[in-house]
């Protein structure tokens, strides 16, 4: 069985989170509204797969839903400049990792993000 691999994607958000959402609101203090609005995630389908289920409100056989409410609202597209030069990695935490050190570097250029 080929291993599970992880890719990190970067989505952009309508400015109107930023305006309607009170905790992205908190947790984007450095936001001056010039950059976009974006939400840092990781998966192992393929980003557009992943940008999918957030879309339409995906829930897997178990019940749950998987798909970030923040997305479904207000996602706009895949912001590929933003992603594509990182290489899919094996395992979760790796993913995990480059995720949270995107989202803050991302945070530092002065965009305001959304992870989990």
């Amino acid at each position: 069985m080929p291993k599970t691999i992880y890719h990190v994607y970067v989505i952009e958000l309508s400015k109107k989170v930023f305006t309607e959402n009170r905790k992205f609101r908190e947790a984007n203090p450095q936001f001056n509204g010039v950059l976009e609005c974006l939400y840092v995630g990781m998966t192992s389908k393929t980003p557009k797969e992943r940008f999918e289920q957030h879309k339409t409100g995906y829930v897997n056989k178990k019940g749950y839903k998987l798909s970030a409410n923040i997305v479904q609202k207000y996602g706009l597209y895949l912001r590929g400049s933003l992603f594509q030069h990182i290489d899919p990695v094996i395992t979760r935490k790796e993913a995990l990792i480059i995720e949270e050190n995107l989202a803050l570097e991302l945070r530092r250029q002065g965009y305001a993000v959304w992870f989990n």
